[in-house]
């Protein structure tokens, strides 16, 4: 079966539901209404729905969206002249972005979506990695899954340890003296 592609209004309405969804969602949880989200949208609740037939569809796209928005970035920076900053850089704004889309993440049961999105999403902070490693801004003895773990549980702790940014930039510290060929 052949879907056709969405009208001009539908895109725009479905890219706002998109937006709101991640503030409303982001901010309040999941348990956040999906009435919140058509109300921040600018729609009625059934262009939610038919966008979206089940909350955990909207969550699901929100989460699918926000990986691809940070696959893109990671992409984006890949193309730096300057592979060590282009790898903190990245590493820096997941972490800041953390506590807002875990919330998210969490809620959600069967990510399916999600796995490509992911998927490429490692793939590209891969790329950042190696870039900076070649660079010799980061060392050659960790490997991509586990400077994307440290990523993700320093993330984790951002949401309650390191609400500060203060104490999430001195933990952040710490970790990139781990990481790197050289002292800051």
């Amino acid at each position: 079966m052949t879907t056709r592609p969405l009208r001009a209004d539908a895109r725009d309405n479905r890219a706002r539901i998109l937006r709101a969804g991640t503030e409303v969602f982001g901010t309040e949880g999941p348990a956040a209404s999906t009435e919140e989200v058509a109300r921040r949208a600018g729609v009625g609740i059934g262009t939610v729905f038919r966008h979206f037939p089940t909350k955990q569809d909207l969550l699901n796209a929100v989460f699918t969206t926000r990986l691809e928005q940070l696959r893109d970035r990671a992409r984006e920076l890949a193309a730096a002249t300057d592979p060590g900053e282009a790898f903190d850089t990245f590493f820096r704004e997941v972490v800041a972005g953390a506590p807002s889309k875990l919330a998210i993440a969490e809620s959600l049961t069967d990510p399916t979506g999600a796995a490509e999105a992911g998927s490429e999403l490692r793939e590209a902070f891969g790329v950042l990695l190696e870039r900076a490693q070649a660079a010799g801004a980061v060392r050659r003895d960790v490997a991509a899954p586990e400077v994307f773990g440290l990523m993700i549980g320093i993330s984790r702790a951002t949401r309650s340890a390191l609400s500060e940014a203060a104490v999430r930039d001195k933990a952040l510290g710490v970790v990139f003296d781990g990481l790197t060929t050289r002292h800051r």
